[in-house]
């Protein structure tokens, strides 16, 4: 008998009761729909709406529900419509009718907007701990790396002389974003506990709402019972979030693709987080990346799938919001997998040091010291730029590069120029020089990594 019966004169249809279910995917939320129900007992005991004796007897029975659920000896059943009445029916069968009173003063319309809030509150929290994990990574490889001279691109062209220290240290910075982006949506996940919101109106019953919300840890109660019941801005702020990171996530990957192809050789991944080719013998291929890369669409297609749900739906509860679950249990999953092989990857790669400062050293990317060379030697950087530019066109012309050109080839553009222009740019100096606060200079870099590792300390 299904909890609407006394309404109806015919069984649901079997297909669309197996349509309309949840159970298959929502059970994962059982400690938190038991957790919720005990807190919610406590509550109706102490305002005098059920007894001491229900509610002793309520709590024990969810404690034993949820052991046995841990422990394989209770299994879902396929054919509750989801895990709130199955939770209550398992109840009822062991405690009689002290079970059907637990549902006194809520709908099951709070009674899921309280269990999502609870557990992707837990799920933040194993997210960031691998955040950390991904962070603390970064900062080790960086701080073996504070020398390491690599060339820096933009528009995937050589740019200027930077080291690779440097460049992990630009993903350290997205991703301590990314972790106050978490940490703000779990702040905002326990502002308002929904439930004794009702189906949408409140209630008679004399509850306690406040007292529900210490017992779960939220700092207070929806202010309206409409929007406690319809409001999932914490799901799509979750599911944004969970982009952004999967996007940064992607952008590294992309860069792993990259350095590890024999076009660049500054990364060789570890044959344990490598596949091979069934007919290519030679291959050796980064597919955890590549898989990263694409299931980052994924999660934004789980953002999607929420923002397009949610745009139509008049207030307050719609059916339509069972869809919120699959999609932002989804985006946590793919989250929380492809960060926890990426970790393993990372931290097993060997950087080839000597590829990335041969490629450092063509392509011309101290241009920019020679011209600023000649500015501080009182040159216009205009004409600076300038000079540097046709040297670069001579070299090109020659096939040399700039620290090979003769001292008097160098005059005869600029008399300006000196013994000394050879110093000052070196790779070496290049970077070093570099001190600007986030510049790539190796005491900046360590400054960078001691501050961030302060920074993820404070956070997490």
């Amino acid at each position: 008998m299904v909890l609407w019966s006394g309404r109806f004169s015919k069984e649901l249809d079997k297909q669309v009761n197996d349509f309309n279910s949840s159970i298959s995917f929502d059970n994962r939320m059982y400690a938190q729909d038991i957790k919720g129900s005990i807190a919610h007992a406590a509550m109706l005991a102490r305002q005098g709406i059920l007894s001491n004796e229900d509610k002793k007897a309520i709590t024990a029975g969810l404690t034993g529900i949820l052991e046995d659920i841990e422990s394989g000896r209770l299994s879902f059943d396929p054919a509750a419509e989801d895990i709130h009445m199955f939770v209550e029916a398992e109840l009822t069968a062991r405690i009689g009718d002290a079970g059907k009173r637990l549902h006194t003063a809520r709908s099951r319309n709070d009674q899921v907007a309280l269990d999502m809030k609870l557990y992707f509150h837990d799920e933040i929290g194993r997210i960031l701990s691998l955040c950390r994990e991904l962070i603390e990574t970064l900062l080790e490889k960086a701080a073996e790396h504070t020398e390491t001279v690599m060339p820096g691109y933009t528009h995937l062209q050589r740019g200027q002389p930077t080291t690779f220290a440097h460049h992990l240290m630009a993903y350290v910075q997205m991703l301590l974003r990314d972790v106050q982006r978490l940490q703000d949506c779990d702040k905002r996940l326990l502002d308002t506990m929904p439930l004794g919101s009702g189906a949408a109106f409140g209630t008679t019953y004399p509850i306690d709402r406040q007292m529900t919300a210490e017992l779960l840890g939220f700092t207070g109660i929806s202010q309206n019972s409409i929007d406690g019941v319809s409001d999932r801005d914490y799901a799509l702020e979750l599911a944004s979030g969970l982009s952004i990171f999967m996007m940064h996530l992607s952008r590294f990957s992309e860069e792993v693709i990259l350095w590890c192809s024999w076009e660049f050789r500054f990364m060789e991944l570890d044959d344990a987080f490598s596949t091979g080719s069934s007919i290519m013998p030679q291959k050796k291929n980064p597919d955890i990346t590549e898989l990263i890369r694409g299931k980052t669409g994924r999660v934004y297609g789980d953002l999607t799938t929420l923002l397009t749900m949610l745009k139509g739906l008049p207030l307050a509860y719609n059916k339509d919001m069972q869809e919120d679950k699959e999609a932002l249990f989804d985006a946590v999953d793919t989250v929380k997998l492809c960060v926890s092989t990426f970790i393993p990857m990372l931290k097993s790669a060997r950087v080839l040091t000597e590829n990335m400062r041969r490629a450092a050293a063509q392509g011309f990317i101290n241009a920019t010291d020679l011209a600023d060379y000649l500015v501080k030697k009182g040159l216009p950087f205009r004409d600076a730029h300038q000079v540097s530019g046709q040297l670069v066109a001579y070299c090109i012309s020659q096939g040399l590069v700039l620290e090979e050109l003769p001292l008097e080839t160098l005059q005869e553009h600029s008399a300006l120029f000196a013994g000394d222009v050879y110093h000052a740019i070196s790779l070496d100096t290049c970077v070093r020089e570099r001190k600007s606060a986030g510049g790539p200079a190796p005491e900046e870099v360590k400054r960078q990594i001691t501050l961030a590792k302060e920074t993820l300390a404070a956070l997490l």
